[in-house]
């Protein structure tokens, strides 16, 4: 398998312990061990998971000059490449299928009310920036207030104790590609609307929450934070070491003129 670039990209490159993977890991390492991969192809691999709204087809079956999303919407077929971009895709499609049918229920209505262009509009281009790097926060109040005033040290520092009550779930599967060959400036968009503390750690739950939340209005209104995934406590070895936050490259400070970005 080859990654989007070309580069190859094996599923057996994927740790599933790492902190950001571990939600995945359920049915991403069954797909994934040599015994189930095989010789399989990717959309083969995720059409034996059981559960799936969709089915994952090969690429060829898209057929020329038709809108990827509309494909999906008319035919419940999800053209997928062989590569790790399309396999976390897949996966997306398994542990959040309310929400993937909601995106792209969104996704057709705005075709169907503008067309195909050029330009997405900015429904659209916020679809698919969730659907491509959006995060979930479960996380008591002052942790949001400091990752939405961007006050990393206060964040990662001086409020270290309090991720042990929290709970970040990368959705996007742009961003899920990024973990498995990880580096330090990887930012997630964090969706401002905090996961209830009441759902816990049932995805399940979570999955009907986010796709009964979403809407056109809601996404263009462009409600996400950006969060330096790699500096939240256990997803890095570097970050126990506070200055590791000192990188302003990565930690940026907010603008003193920039509006918070309020939950």
């Amino acid at each position: 398998m080859s990654g989007p670039g070309g580069s190859a990209s094996p599923v057996h490159a994927i740790d599933w312990s790492a902190p950001g993977l571990a939600p995945w890991r359920c049915p991403g390492e069954g797909l994934t061990s040599p015994m189930s991969a095989g010789d399989a192809s990717v959309s083969q691999m995720l059409n034996r998971a059981l559960g799936s709204p969709v089915r994952f087809v090969p690429q060829a079956e898209l057929p020329p000059g038709t809108a990827y999303e509309q494909f999906i919407f008319d035919t419940g077929r999800v053209p997928t490449r062989e590569n790790l971009h399309d396999f976390f895709n897949g996966l997306c499609w398994l542990r959040f299928p309310l929400t993937k049918q909601r995106l792209n229920q969104l996704q057709a209505a705005e075709i169907a009310r503008a067309g195909v262009r050029e330009v997405r509009g900015p429904v659209r281009d916020a679809l698919t920036l969730f659907d491509e790097n959006a995060a979930l926060l479960q996380a008591p109040e002052p942790l949001w207030d400091a990752l939405t005033a961007r006050d990393w040290h206060r964040l990662f520092v001086t409020l270290r104790p309090l991720w042990a009550q929290a709970r970040l779930v990368l959705f996007g599967h742009a961003l899920l590609e990024k973990l498995v060959t990880p580096y330090k400036s990887i930012t997630a968009h964090v969706l401002r609307v905090p996961v209830p503390m009441a759902l816990g750690e049932d995805l399940a739950a979570w999955d009907a929450w986010l796709a009964r939340g979403l809407s056109g209005p809601v996404l263009a209104g462009k409600p996400f934070t950006p969060l330096p995934v790699m500096g939240v406590p256990g997803w890095w070895p570097a970050n126990e070491d506070p200055a590791y936050y000192a990188d302003a490259d990565v930690f940026r400070p907010r603008r003193p003129d920039a509006p918070l970005d309020n939950p």
